[in-house]
């Protein structure tokens, strides 16, 4: 029976994160004919091509990206195996996903208490829309992430973790919108196809038969809130964001219905949490002012 060794993978996944050969020879301390050689060994035993030229790099072929998966999880699972024999507490990485407005304003204090605890664990934080995430924890790029109601998360566990109220914003000075009609004619500033606080704002509108002017999409909630400040258009936000950014006082907030207003932020991952995830579910237990209980308890399988 042939076996794909942690080392040839360590290569594999080198090339695939640096983008070509000579960067991942530079990274691995390596010599670019051995990196070379060992992908051309690990094509072979595979019986596909991995790589495929984009110009003077590499990308990843459709079974590259299967294996970058997997070797993503093969990893989390030797390091957390060594480091819980060896030391009998949480190490190495933990990568996890973040939408943009709970990064900055609920997670500061949650990672800075979680580093203070398990110094041993290095926290990567990537951002994105709810879509994107999901799909990153799904394909194990990630091992876990927030996102937000309303999302479908087949085959994954969730955790609800924070309740948020959205707030619609406008320039100051403004009339005051007590419905989805008094947005005739504005413009929507919003992020990007696969944020579930836009999905949440169009279903409103919608109902309401009013869809926007026009969208803008833009790339941060700075942006977005310094474009309604303008006087671009309109824009829904978590109010805690507001907060956390000093911003409450640059745009006018209009309170939303009921429905469109409560929203949750979840916690979402793929199979079995590490040992590092799960003292992060425990704080987080704990910052929702409860006693830690198992993940097992709280969470919930979809699908």
């Amino acid at each position: 029976m042939r076996t794909i060794d942690l080392d040839s993978l360590d290569i594999f996944r080198a090339v695939a994160t640096e983008g070509g050969v000579i960067r991942a020879a530079h990274k691995l301390n390596r010599v670019q004919s051995n990196v070379t050689t060992r992908i051309k060994q690990l094509e072979q035993r595979l019986g596909c091509a991995l790589f495929r030229k984009q110009g003077r790099g590499l990308v990843l072929s459709p079974e590259g990206e299967r294996l970058l998966s997997y070797a993503q999880r093969l990893f989390r699972i030797a390091d957390e195996a060594e480091s819980e024999l060896r030391e009998g507490r949480p190490m190495g990485v933990l990568r996890i996903g973040s939408l943009e407005s709970t990064a900055g304003s609920r997670l500061a204090p949650i990672l800075s208490r979680f580093h203070q605890l398990h110094p041993g664990v290095v926290v990567e934080l990537v951002t994105g829309t709810t879509g994107a995430l999901l799909q990153r924890v799904a394909q194990f790029e990630i091992e876990a992430a927030f996102v937000s109601e309303p999302f479908a998360a087949d085959g994954l566990s969730t955790l609800k973790v924070f309740d948020e109220e959205l707030v619609l914003v406008t320039a100051k000075g403004l009339p005051r919108v007590r419905r989805a009609a008094d947005l005739a004619g504005m413009s929507m500033v919003a992020f990007a196809a696969g944020c579930s606080y836009r999905k949440r704002l169009e279903d409103w509108l919608g109902a309401g038969e009013l869809p926007p002017a026009r969208t803008l999409e833009l790339a941060s909630y700075q942006a977005m809130i310094a474009c309604v400040a303008a006087g671009t258009g309109f824009a829904v936000v978590p109010r805690s964001l507001l907060v956390a950014l000093r911003a409450a006082d640059d745009v006018q907030q209009h309170e939303l219905p009921a429905p469109v207003r409560r929203n949750r932020t979840h916690l979402v991952w793929n199979g079995t949490a590490s040992t590092a995830l799960l003292r992060l579910q425990d704080l987080l237990h704990a910052t929702r002012g409860r006693a830690a209980e198992p993940a097992g308890v709280s969470a919930r399988r979809s699908g």
